[in-house]
């Protein structure tokens, strides 16, 4: 069975909103947009470009994708090593308002529940699903329990608000630290599973 694995930029404080960019998500007057490049280093960079190369599949949420299909597909070359698995491997979507068919190269929108349909593509003969982003599609794979891994870097900032990695559900998700590094930057590199019951 394939796995679901969710790659996440986080703070200490928990915020997962707009890592990348100035300008990714503003929603809720966040205004630290881009806080987690100043902590990408070269293990940072390695163990990102590794998740993209091994991913069979990436699930994205409509915000992500969009913003991911404005970019990747012209891509500077110098980030071509990056762009070129974004843009060949699959690429499924959740979405309520977008249809298929989408422009984005080997890009679908998932057909009806989006947790079920997620549930089914793990059933399916193929490397793992790789979630990047999509916050709001991440908290419906947590409720449904679909996700089995977190492969997060911690950066050494709190950002004192912005959309959080895990909702304030009042559930309890055990995790087992799988793998663990810290950078030159003093950010933490960790992979986490599914803690078993």
């Amino acid at each position: 069975m394939r796995k679901v694995i969710v790659n996440e930029f986080v703070s200490l404080d928990g915020v997962a909103q707009a890592p990348g960019g100035e300008e990714e998500d503003t929603s809720g007057g966040f205004a630290h947009g881009g806080w987690s490049m100043q902590y990408m280093d070269e293990p940072a960079m390695t163990t990102v470009l590794g998740s993209i190369n091994e991913a069979g599949a990436f699930l994205l949420g409509r915000r992500t994708y969009e913003l991911f299909a404005s970019y990747w597909p012209n891509a500077p070359e110098e980030e071509q090593v990056i762009a070129e698995p974004i843009n060949t491997k699959p690429k499924h979507v959740a979405s309520r308002t977008l249809e298929n068919p989408l422009q984005w190269q080997n890009s679908a929108v998932l057909d009806g529940d989006v947790a079920d349909a997620v549930a089914a593509l793990k059933q399916e003969q193929g490397g793992d699903i790789h979630v990047i982003g999509s916050l709001d599609l991440l908290r419906t794979l947590l409720e449904r329990d679909l996700v089995d891994e977190f492969r997060l870097m911690v950066d050494p900032v709190s950002l004192g608000g912005g959309k959080r990695l895990f909702p304030e559900d009042g559930t309890m998700r055990p995790l087992r630290l799988v793998d663990s590094q810290v950078t030159t930057t003093g950010a933490i590199l960790a992979t986490y599973a599914r803690a078993e019951s």
